[in-house]
């Protein structure tokens, strides 16, 4: 069994769990300037309260499996990326205090409204910005970090991190449709078409960005045969698009959110079409950056454990809150 790729796969399982999960909460946060109203938002926050921390779990699986199977990849990238990842921690800081205290407070109520929506698009921001400078190529000389303390900020980090704003707000625009009901759902259903046009967008411009930017990717998706395995990817874009369309003018609950996350699911699959496994950072194939095969097998009987924990009480989670989000009310029914 190569525990290299099954701790690759465990970390990606994770790091998209956290996309999907996360994702909504986040774009909740986000959408939160478009709906000034007190109980719009008390509802909106409620969709979320029972399950929002446990969501934040599979960002602590994944960062901690990075550095349990890729210490090597883990310094690195956080000696690139360490200025960003800083301000997303401040950030879910913040929305998580404000979480709290917002339910509890009323003279600083609205303080603790800016907080949520600054430390949700915070967040989400230099989570995209992350991502696109690790897209952008990280310089390493022997293995190690050797560029610049702000390398990580380009034209198409900024872009990508602007990019999974959209992103979020259309999966947590899908949320709030399937949880609440009456004039506010009608509210969403306005707004989920033109996030979806943005998402279209951002996802074209990335797709055409991407291998411009990195020669190495380009040879990956043009030049071999996994050109013709990613050619179904933008026509299930297209059609997710036309569900997306049809599900809003039925006003169907749940389908456009089924239809964000194929969204995510597509543009998850180009992302690691785009890392190739040979060399996931120069000259460094993902073997190189893996801890020994002793450490792994240590670690992964302990993922083996957790993993499923993770995924009980989530989907229990889940499963108990299940239902509407109205006025006036903190659970659900």
């Amino acid at each position: 069994m190569d525990l290299t790729l099954a701790w690759a796969a465990i970390i990606a399982l994770g790091v998209l769990l956290y996309v999907v999960l996360d994702g909504f909460d986040l774009g909740i946060g986000i959408l939160f300037p478009l709906f000034p109203d007190e109980h719009d938002r008390d509802v909106m926050m409620n969709t979320v309260a029972p399950v929002w921390d446990g969501n934040e779990t599979w960002l602590v699986l994944g960062g901690a499996g990075l550095f349990a199977a890729f210490p090597m990849l883990y310094s690195t990238v956080l000696s690139a990326l360490y200025l960003p990842l800083v301000l997303m921690l401040v950030c879910l800081i913040f929305r998580g205090v404000s979480f709290e205290i917002r339910a509890k407070a009323s003279r600083t109520k609205h303080l603790w409204d800016l907080a949520f929506i600054g430390g949700s698009a915070g967040a989400t921001f230099f989570q995209g910005v992350a991502l696109g400078a690790f897209l952008d190529g990280i310089q390493t000389t022997d293995g190690r970090f050797s560029g610049d303390a702000f390398g990580w900020f380009t034209p198409f980090s900024i872009f990508t991190g602007g990019a999974l704003v959209v992103t979020y707000a259309l999966l947590g625009c899908c949320w709030l449709i399937a949880k609440t009901e009456g004039d506010l759902q009608r509210r969403f259903y306005r707004i989920v078409w033109p996030l979806t046009v943005l998402q279209l967008a951002t996802i074209a411009v990335v797709s055409v960005w991407t291998p411009f930017q990195d020669q190495g990717i380009a040879m990956r998706w043009f030049d071999s045969p996994l050109f013709y395995r990613l050619l179904p990817v933008p026509v299930l874009v297209v059609a997710c698009a036309w569900i997306m369309r049809r599900s809003i003018r039925s006003k169907h609950e749940t389908r456009p959110f089924v239809m964000a996350l194929g969204f995510v699911l597509l543009g998850f699959v180009g992302l690691v079409a785009s890392i190739s496994p040979h060399e996931i950072l120069p000259g460094v194939s993902l073997w190189d950056a893996a801890a020994p095969r002793s450490s792994q097998l240590f670690t992964i009987v302990g993922a083996a454990v957790i993993l499923p924990v993770i995924v009980t009480y989530t989907t229990l989670g889940y499963w108990v809150f299940r239902g509407k989000v109205r006025h006036g009310e903190h659970h659900y029914h």
